[in-house]
């Protein structure tokens, strides 16, 4: 019984781990994107946008600022 209940434990702080890197990530992707933004709605609804599409494409981590910088950029509002 000791057993189980170690085990269920450290599966649950795992699981609980593991949610919370990608509820971060999410977070600090989307700051990202608004960041680059600024104040103008129709360019927060379209970064947020565009972030989407850069999940869906599965744009690397290392290369999503980059790619969010150019958009941004493209942007004619």
């Amino acid at each position: 019984m000791d057993y189980f209940i170690v085990v269920v434990t450290t599966l649950a702080g795992l699981y609980f781990h593991g949610w919370l890197y990608v509820r971060m990530r999410r977070w600090i992707e989307r700051d990202l994107a608004l960041s680059l933004a600024g104040a103008d709605p129709g360019k927060r609804a379209y970064m947020l946008q565009k972030l989407e599409q850069a999940r869906s494409e599965k744009v690397g981590r290392k290369q999503l600022a980059v790619w969010l910088q150019r958009e941004a950029a493209e942007y004619t509002g």
